[in-house]
């Protein structure tokens, strides 16, 4: 395993880490042989938030008597400085744990960002759990390069957190101008949400760029573990006809698709989005036609029963147009 100084904090973390989102969808047990499986191979970087329901409370779980075996990281969407102590002390509680390597404000706006960082934002909690030994660090997720920007602009930031794969390469200049400022930066979605489905070409991609110092994709078993490290191992540079795969991804996905990050939920007409582009993908790019019908028409709530509220597009930090979206949806499966 290759490891990283990571910026400013001064970590040592694997290059390949651990993204906590869909621990959502297992239990405790295969929470924990997953991080037994981690422990082993050195893979030392786990991240995870408030956010993900059960994954600090089943990763805590995981993590009695192997928790200075990794640096742990989580993060909160809490703006003011009350909300953010609360937090903190609830990531403590669940992570079973004394102190909190990374402490990260999630997805901020620039207006939010700069709430945080106002008398009375959550950076006070932040500072303060600092200088009490309860958090080591401090850094920032982002989805836009206008948050991603900002947050480069402030001192105490020490690690940024953002979207990069094959076909999200949007944020490349900035994800250098981390390493010149010698901020951390920390690789999320490196298969675009699940939108690329060949997870190993999709790691070698993001850790071919020098200024990645982990990237962290999700994990629900031993098994994509075990594919994730086999990826993260081959150093070698993409060839020719690796590049003319990347190539054809970028064709088929453009940058117009859902990354399954499911902030849109919860739909006020109760549909599972992402469910309704997964089944489309399916339908679409890999000609399944009679398979994705057979589990859409499953579904109790389907792109046709979209209210058109617009919560959904609110919420989604990519800008989607998830309601014309659902509407081609809708259209292609007659439902």
């Amino acid at each position: 395993m290759e490891y990283r100084i990571l910026g400013k904090t001064g970590l040592k973390i694997s290059r390949l880490g651990f993204g906590g989102i869909p621990i959502q969808r297992v239990d405790a047990k295969i929470t924990e042989d997953i991080v037994s499986f981690l422990e082993k191979q050195g893979i030392n970087f786990i991240d995870t938030a408030r956010g993900y329901t059960v994954s600090e409370e089943y990763l805590g779980k995981a993590l009695v008597g192997k928790r200075e075996k990794f640096i742990l990281a989580t993060k909160s969407m809490a703006r003011t400085k009350e909300a953010m102590e609360k937090d903190i002390e609830i990531s403590l509680n669940n992570l079973r744990t004394d102190y909190i390597d990374l402490y990260q404000v999630h997805n901020p706006t620039p207006e939010q960002l700069k709430q945080v960082a106002a008398p009375g934002g959550a950076l006070e909690a932040l500072q303060e759990a600092k200088s009490n030994g309860k958090i080591g660090h401090i850094g920032v997720t982002a989805h836009s390069l206008e948050v991603f920007s900002l947050a480069l602009s402030f001192e105490w930031v020490e690690t940024v957190m953002f979207p990069y794969n094959i076909v999200e390469t949007q944020g490349e200049e900035l994800i250098r101008k981390c390493k010149e400022k010698n901020v951390g930066f920390i690789c999320m979605k490196p298969l675009a949400g699940g939108a690329i489905d060949n997870p190993e070409l999709a790691i070698r991609f993001t850790l071919s760029n020098p200024s990645v110092d982990t990237v962290i994709p999700g994990m629900a078993s031993v098994q994509e573990a075990q594919s994730n490290l086999k990826a993260a191992q081959n150093t070698s540079p993409l060839s020719d006809k690796e590049q003319s795969e990347c190539d054809k991804i970028i064709k088929e996905l453009g940058t117009n698709f859902c990354r399954r990050c499911n902030y849109c939920q919860p739909c006020t007409a109760g549909i599972s989005i992402y469910s309704m582009f997964l089944m489309e993908g399916y339908y679409t790019r890999y000609k399944l036609e009679d398979w994705a019908k057979s589990r859409y028409y499953a579904f109790d709530k389907t792109a046709s029963d979209c209210v058109d509220c617009g919560l959904c597009e609110e919420r989604c930090p990519y800008k989607l147009p998830i309601r014309k979206m659902l509407k081609t949806v809708a259209e292609r499966f007659g439902k």
